[in-house]
């Protein structure tokens, strides 16, 4: 994981036989521990994002807890960032060779750790909304919380990691705000109309 890494840092997202090669161990060594790139990847994100995974929360309400992952969870993002935008390439070239076709026998990468800590995060909110509201709120929070995020607000904006972070809060704060206004708004089963 550590010749991985420091592949990544250096812009080279490696096969297993490379890393193998890099590493000074015997292909079928590498192949026991990775039996694919995916799995390579996924093992380098995983040792990448830590802490992150077992983050958790004691605060009330879920504003304050979503601003606390985010508080805690980008400045490891940005720690790490080369190996977290190498899963995001993989995918990319994943997909793209799907949608053309031409998959091979290499196993998808799949992420997906933001789905269970972002549902970890707004569990506030079950009191407040409707599970399809909740997971609406899931869903809207995962465009300002991941590695992505860096592509825009880095990569096109020109933002550093301060900053990055404040647009990342705001956004956040303001999606559950709206999420809370909208079921204030919403009638009430049973409730009458007036006449």
């Amino acid at each position: 994981l550590d010749a991985a890494q420091r592949l990544m840092a250096q812009g080279i997202t490696p096969s297993v036989a490379e890393l193998a090669e890099h590493a000074q161990v015997s292909r079928a060594t590498a192949y026991r521990y990775f039996p694919s790139q995916s799995a390579l990847i996924a093992a380098v994100v995983d040792e990448s994002l830590g802490p992150i995974l077992a983050w958790d929360s004691t605060a009330p309400d879920a504003a304050t807890r979503v601003d606390e992952l985010l508080r805690f969870a980008y400045p490891r993002l940005a720690a790490h960032e080369a190996p977290l935008r190498a899963a995001i390439q993989v995918s990319l070239q994943q997909h793209a060779e799907a949608s053309a076709g031409r998959a091979g026998n290499e196993p998808r990468l799949v992420r997906g750790h933001r789905v269970d800590i972002l549902r970890r995060a707004i569990a506030p909110l079950a009191d407040a909304l409707p599970p399809a509201q909740q997971e609406r709120v899931a869903q809207a929070l995962s465009l300002v919380y991941g590695t992505e995020v860096f592509l825009v607000l880095k990569d096109i904006w020109g933002l550093e990691l301060p900053a990055v972070t404040e647009v990342a809060r705001w956004t956040a704060h303001a999606i559950i705000r709206q999420a809370l206004a909208d079921a204030a708004d919403a009638p009430q089963p049973g409730a009458r109309g007036k006449r």
